[in-house]
């Protein structure tokens, strides 16, 4: 992705951003006091291992990583709040680089919301 063209349209994460489940509506809704969402640490530890990949050359390294997330969060992703537009920025970005499918990706959001509604 480079910083002159328009970043690709990804369906999946477009759905995602339509749905509007952001974590100060989701907190409203149900009550919870905690600022930030519970897989806030999941993601910064996420994006530390691929900040420390070297074995992949999928893998965007830290620069490119961050630079695209800037890039993402201040257009394609602007109306989503910290840190909904960072999570989304780097699924985005994972999936430019191939590091990850939408097919591959909606198999994984549909495991974790299987297990949210148990």
């Amino acid at each position: 992705m480079s910083n002159s063209a328009p970043p690709p349209d990804v369906s999946v994460l477009r759905e995602i951003v339509q749905r509007d489940h952001v974590w100060p509506r989701m907190t409203a809704k149900y009550g919870v006091s905690n600022p930030l969402p519970p897989w806030k640490t999941s993601l910064d530890a996420l994006c530390d291992v691929l900040d420390r990949s070297s074995c992949d050359a999928q893998v965007p390294d830290f620069k490119t990583r961050r630079d695209e997330e800037d890039l993402l969060t201040a257009s394609t992703y602007s109306d989503l709040p910290y840190p909904e537009n960072q999570l989304v920025a780097l699924a985005h970005s994972l999936l430019t680089h191939g590091v990850i499918d939408e097919q591959e990706l909606q198999l994984r959001l549909a495991t974790v919301r299987q297990r949210l509604e148990r």
